[in-house]
């Protein structure tokens, strides 16, 4: 059996950051994550993606924010069980939460924060008859090295963040880029959105509004798109690659089935330090909701800030925790 002060149910960067938040105030840390790897969606999905919102830096690749992350909570050594979904919960007679991997590994501790992000998650797909047909011959859903577009003829579908920074990204490596959205509007950073508009202005890509992607053609591989615009009728454009990116369906998995308050597909909780609904269990990051939420990565490292104050106080109620700050006395003077 593994022991711990808080046992964090999700290995992505929220999860990551807890480690160190937790090894300020000398508690112990053990992750838990399907994945055979740390760093969850930043690792598993788009380790080549550039970041623009993480504080003092004007942009980061995740698989390097990732590498930071574990550089930074390394003095605090935390365990980790990866490769391995956490699947039922109970409670000992001491009152600690006793959980259960689907491998069969067994952890104990007071605290558990889930920080699973989305949780389990499929991409989004359009709507077009034969989609399926070109999967990995031409479609792709997720990018996660951008050299395979290097030199190469790509549309990309879709109107938030993840559609705008990739063609932003896209436009210095593949040969041609074409982004089309089935609205005037997007859903995206407002910086985002300008930079598209002047990169379309520039003639550095093709930018189509009031569009959508209706089917697809080639013999085995992708070699056209055929678009339907509002004004223009049909449009078809010669491609290399389709990437739609709608965003990813989550599913919350055996963590549904905890007893927690679930609005959403997501886990409610209480703002003041992102408790749930059952008490000594935490959510933060992606997987959780409240009014007001946003699912940034920057909000979830604040979240999971004020959480680990709590669960001290949890874990230690006749305790008193003195906050310090790192400038004065250095992460090895908190180290365990």
């Amino acid at each position: 059996m593994i022991e711990t002060d808080i046992l964090i149910i999700g290995a992505g960067p929220v999860g990551l950051f807890t480690v160190f938040e937790a090894g300020l105030v000398k508690l112990r840390c053990h992750l838990i994550d399907a994945l055979p790897q740390p760093g969850g969606q930043l690792s598993e999905i788009y380790p080549k993606k550039p970041i623009y919102d993480i504080p003092g830096y004007p942009s980061i690749l995740a698989g390097e924010l990732v590498d930071n992350l574990m550089e930074q909570i390394a003095p605090f050594n935390p365990g980790f069980t990866l490769g391995e979904r956490a699947e039922n919960i109970d409670k000992d007679e001491e009152g600690k939460f006793i959980v259960t991997t689907n491998k069969g590994t067994v952890h104990k501790a007071p605290v558990i924060a889930i920080a699973g992000g989305l949780g389990s998650f499929e991409p989004r797909k359009p709507p077009i008859p034969n989609l399926e047909h070109f999967e990995d011959q031409g479609v792709e859903y997720i990018i996660k090295d951008p050299e395979i577009y290097r030199n190469k003829r790509v549309v990309i579908a879709g109107g938030g963040d993840s559609a705008l920074d990739w063609t932003i990204f896209l436009a210095d490596v593949a040969s041609e880029v074409t982004l089309i959205h089935r609205r005037e509007d997007f859903r995206g950073a407002p910086d985002s959105v300008e930079k598209v508009f002047e990169l379309a202005h520039d003639g550095r890509i093709s930018l189509l509004t009031n569009a959508q992607a209706v089917g697809l053609d080639g013999n085995g591989k992708l070699t056209d798109v055929l678009i339907k615009h509002k004004t223009e009728g049909d449009i078809k454009r010669s491609t290399d690659h389709f990437i739609p990116l709608f965003g990813l369906s989550p599913k919350l998995g055996p963590i549904g089935d905890w007893g927690l308050e679930i609005e959403k597909s997501a886990i409610k909780v209480n703002t003041v330090d992102y408790s749930t609904s059952v008490p000594g269990i935490y959510a933060i990051g992606d997987i959780n909701t409240y009014e007001g939420k946003l699912k940034l990565i920057l909000c979830g490292f604040h979240e999971a800030t004020l959480m680990v104050q709590s669960a001290f106080k949890y874990i230690y109620p006749d305790k008193k925790l003195s906050f310090k700050y790192t400038t004065v006395n250095g992460v090895e003077g908190f180290e365990n």
